[in-house]
């Protein structure tokens, strides 16, 4: 009788705790406004908010290539499973055409749609947080000017029990830290206004700051280098990697023009992101590199040392840029297995005259070459970097049909060693078979930050 009173207690107590967690995730429905989408604005107010829909980078996530802009339906891989992000055009049956501005306030603030609906952190609400009411009245009223597009996006693909939404409430409980960037006054106004972009639409941490189990950002390893899209986002604090440190200068031109000199061209993701910025004002560019250098702290004075040599060694060697300024280099007779490869396929380019963007970052100067795992190199030499559409651009040629997995890891290894202090990478030929293979979801872009599939890139298919 008592194990029997025993069960029921248990039993009442979980229905009384479930229960309790429902009425806790539980939010109400916000009505549909019949007017949302007929609602004028002014342009000034539109304007501002395509600045604030760049800096969000909002185009790449709601768009398919090919496809009408923001009509989602992009899958977006993470370790849990794909999510497809949603529709956020005005049409009503499949976008936000019945949104109102409170719901479309609700969702940036807290991560839930109109209809009540806790919202995957795939869309970054835990940045968006940050974001002004001022600011999210602008980026409304662009979207609600957009063209409307009906678009369904398919069903998400997740596994028991991710897919049953209440349980994102006790994500939320756990990581989600609602309220606007309170400005420092200790800081500039251009610090703060950084920090603010930065930390707030910009997300730049949900890529560039690693993630715990549960898919949450670190906060204590705050931009220490994350994923994203089969790529490795560095780390922009003092872990950075790169040779030659980033100051304000560089970094603002960096993400202005999607390349610098001693840092090499923008890929992958990033290039999407640079591509976008080319809409801000250069007032916020600058804002974010000095906010984001501020993060990386001053280098030590050994570093600092090595970067003013590696400065000096470059800058003597600039050449203006012509149509013949590539320079040859002489081929080795034996060596490393790598030197010969490297020689006949990279030195040309990359030890050669031509000056970025189209010719080759010197390694000594490479962050991929430094970084703690190879990912990225990997990616650029199986897939190349095609040519943007209709631009003058930065290009190179796709290995993977001329390198075997080993004379690609060969490449590598002889790279690392003879370019970068870094101890040598381990499982080359595994990363490179897996990264050939589609193992992991690359996705390619050149300068413009246009996604192409790595089987529409670089030599001609098998």
């Amino acid at each position: 009788m008592w194990a029997l009173k025993a069960a029921i207690v248990f039993v009442a107590a979980i229905f009384l705790a479930a229960g309790a967690f429902l009425l806790f995730a539980w939010r109400s429905e916000i009505p549909e406004d019949a007017t949302a989408g007929e609602a004028s604005f002014a342009p000034e107010l539109v304007a501002r908010g395509a600045q604030l829909a760049a800096v969000g980078n909002c185009i790449a996530c709601h768009t398919v290539p090919g496809k009408p802009a923001f009509s989602g339906g992009l899958a977006v891989p993470t370790p849990f499973g794909t999510i497809y992000s949603t529709n956020i055009t005005p049409d009503r049956d499949t976008g936000i055409g019945g949104w109102s501005e409170a719901a479309f306030e609700r969702a940036m603030r807290e991560g839930v749609d109109r209809a009540g609906n806790h919202l995957y952190p795939a869309f970054p609400y835990d940045h968006f947080t940050r974001v002004t009411a001022q600011d999210n009245r602008a980026l409304y009223a662009f979207l609600m000017t957009r063209a409307a597009v009906k678009a369904e996006a398919p069903e998400n693909e997740l596994p028991f029990p991710l897919e049953f939404r209440p349980l994102l409430a006790g994500w939320k409980l756990l990581f989600l830290r609602q309220g606007e960037v309170e400005p420092e006054a200790a800081r500039s106004e251009e610090w703060n206004r950084g920090r603010y972009l930065v930390e707030g639409l910009g997300h730049c941490g949900a890529c560039h700051t690693p993630r715990n189990a549960f898919g949450a950002e670190d906060r204590d390893r705050h931009f220490g280098g994350g994923e994203a899209e089969g790529w490795q986002a560095y780390a922009i604090n003092p872990d950075s990697k790169a040779p030659i440190p980033w100051d304000e200068q560089s970094l603002a031109f960096y993400l202005r023009n999607g390349w610098h000199e001693f840092h090499g061209v923008s890929r992958g993701p990033m290039a999407e992101v640079t591509g976008n910025l080319s809409l801000l004002p250069d007032r916020d560019i600058a804002a974010i590199a000095t906010y984001v250098v501020s993060v990386m702290g001053d280098p030590t004075p050994e570093r600092a040392q090595r970067a003013a040599e590696l400065r000096e060694q470059f800058e003597a060697d600039r050449l203006e840029q012509t149509a013949d300024s590539q320079s040859s280099v002489a081929l080795a007779s034996g060596g490393k297995a790598g030197e010969t490869l490297y020689l006949a396929a990279c030195a040309n380019c990359h030890q050669g005259a031509r000056r970025q963007p189209f010719g080759g970052l010197n390694f000594e100067l490479s962050t991929a070459v430094n970084a703690p795992n190879p990912q990225n190199i990997v990616n650029v030499v199986l897939f190349g970097l095609p040519p943007a559409d209709g631009e003058a651009s930065a290009v190179m040629p796709a290995f993977r049909h001329i390198l075997s997995d080993q004379q690609l890891a060969d490449l590598l290894a002889y790279m690392r060693e003879s370019f970068s202090d870094e101890p040598a990478w381990s499982g080359l030929v595994e990363q490179v078979a897996n990264t050939r293979s589609g193992a992991y979801k690359v996705t390619i872009r050149p300068s413009d930050g246009i996604e192409r599939a790595p089987h529409n890139v670089g030599a001609e298919e098998e």
